[in-house]
């Protein structure tokens, strides 16, 4: 059993590292994955670079942020599917930029051929239930709330209806971004990741359409670990930076139940802002960062040299449960950062 257990690390990362990359076609549409192609149900997993750029204006407006809420049959796996529930019919939901001051206006549609009621409450809100109490509509039906952008930072947004972590795990969650008045430091690459989990009957790597457990979700096992709504979703469509650039990457955790210690394997946040506290100053030099569930955190880093990077969980059994991504950065070498040694001679011995 142990040898079994290792192979599988091993397979797992060996398949982030030497995971094919999808490029996205230069009409600026997101590329198709071959792989999850074949799969049953549409393409759910949203892609890292899916995400507004910085505001250049520095003044208050009203902006207008309209979500609907469909229930769909989305990609798992690799010829797994389950029947997501989303907002914009994606995982995570749309990444909302707005700035500090900003009068903001929500609709949300529950699509008519829902089973469920769906709302939303948006953590970067200061009023009743988050907006959630405004937003309760039964299928078919549309609601709406105003609210002022009173607090910069990045915050997460998440269906509030009963029963409210199965609503989560189904994949209704997302992030806002609330910008200082000033702005964000530049950043060469931008990047929107989340987290979530998934409670299926069928255990992970079951062929065909999953049903939801609520047993496993009472009792949080998880069957898969996700990040952008589906297995390896951002492994085998990787983020993508050049040597030299500083990588922004906005990170959330949907959950509804786990904590995730946030690490990419061979670099180091240069600056980490816990807790998505972008206001405060940063932490540097960090390693791995902690973020709860319904939390979010902003973290930047140069990339000095080529390569795979793997974004990780450092819980990192949940690697074996579909929970890896990539960085792949191009570039010189930069033998002064790092240099692999020449390969050893199998037929070498150390004299012992």
């Amino acid at each position: 059993m142990l040898n079994k257990f290792l192979a599988g690390a091993a397979s797992a990362l060996a398949f982030a590292l030497a995971a094919p990359v999808f490029a996205a076609p230069t009409d600026g549409r997101h590329g198709e994955d071959p792989a999850r192609a074949t799969a049953p149900g549409v393409d759910i997993a949203r892609d890292a670079t899916d995400l507004p750029p910085p505001l250049a204006r520095r003044g208050p407006e009203t902006v207008r942020v309209h979500l609907d809420t469909v229930e769909v049959t989305g990609q798992l796996g690799d010829g797994t599917s389950y029947r997501y529930w989303t907002f914009n019919g994606k995982v995570p939901g749309p990444f909302v930029r707005v700035r500090v001051g900003d009068t903001v206006e929500v609709t949300m549609k529950n699509a008519a051929d829902s089973m469920m009621m769906h709302n939303v409450d948006f953590h970067a809100v200061t009023g009743p239930g988050g907006g959630a109490v405004a937003t309760m509509a039964a299928p078919g039906e549309t609601k709406g709330f105003t609210f002022k952008a009173l607090n910069p930072g990045l915050y997460v947004y998440h269906c509030a209806t009963p029963m409210v972590a199965q609503h989560i795990a189904n994949g209704m969650y997302g992030m806002i971004l609330v910008e200082p008045a000033e702005g964000l430091p530049k950043a060469d690459r931008e990047f929107y990741v989340m987290q979530g989990e998934l409670y299926t009957e069928q255990p992970f790597g079951t062929k065909g359409e999953l049903s939801e457990s609520v047993d496993k979700l009472l009792a949080e096992a998880p069957e898969y670990y996700v990040f952008n709504g589906a297995a390896d979703a951002l492994a085998k469509r990787p983020l993508n930076a050049k040597a030299g650039e500083t990588v922004r990457i906005f990170f959330g955790v949907g959950g509804p139940n786990k904590t995730s210690s946030f690490h990419v394997i061979g670099e180091i946040f240069d600056k980490a802002y816990p807790l998505a506290s972008i206001t405060s100053a940063p932490m540097t030099d960090v390693q791995t960062i902690t973020v709860p569930p319904g939390g979010a955190a902003m973290t930047d880093f140069k990339v000095d040299v080529p390569g795979r990077f793997v974004l990780v969980d450092h819980a990192l059994a949940r690697m074996e449960r579909g929970l890896k991504g990539l960085l792949v950065v191009e570039g010189e070498a930069r033998p002064e950062v790092f240099k692999p040694s020449q390969p050893l001679d199998p037929n070498a011995h150390d004299g012992h």
